[in-house]
């Protein structure tokens, strides 16, 4: 039987979707849209907003617009780089990482609904599979 990567493509982004939808009450409790969720939870690791872009893969001028309001909203906020007085690093605030916190677990449950219908060793190897499609160099 041939493996259809579209297919696979097509139900990954179906259950990342699933997951999301069933976290949308809690993240609209917190105050997050999804993609403000995706930004808090880059920033440590892209604390620039030409990073950041890159990182998630969405426009620099989304950025800024999640940028704004997550900043409005007082999850995050803008220094000054003492090593580039040029640029602006980002910066959660405690309010952000509790949010981000929480956001997070709310995804976790509401994945591990979902992987609870697998066998543990099926997990292991899930996890496997995925760290190995994002190994630098698995794109051929």
């Amino acid at each position: 039987m041939s493996v259809d990567a579209a297919q696979l493509w097509t139900l990954n982004h179906r259950l990342l979707t699933v997951v999301l939808d069933a976290c949308s009450a809690e993240l609209a409790e917190l105050g997050l849209e999804t993609k403000e969720f995706f930004v808090l939870a880059e920033v440590a690791a892209s604390p620039y907003p030409a990073k950041l872009a890159t990182a998630l893969v969405i426009p620099k001028a989304s950025v800024t617009v999640y940028v704004r309001n997550l900043v409005a909203k007082g999850f995050m906020r803008r220094e000054i780089d003492d090593a580039d007085l040029r640029r602006h690093r980002l910066v959660l605030t405690d309010e952000g990482e509790a949010a981000r916190d929480r956001a997070f677990a709310a995804l976790a449950t509401a994945f591990d609904r979902r992987l609870a219908t697998i066998p543990p060793r099926d997990r292991t190897e899930l996890q496997r599979i995925l760290l190995a499609l994002l190994e630098p160099g698995a794109e051929g």
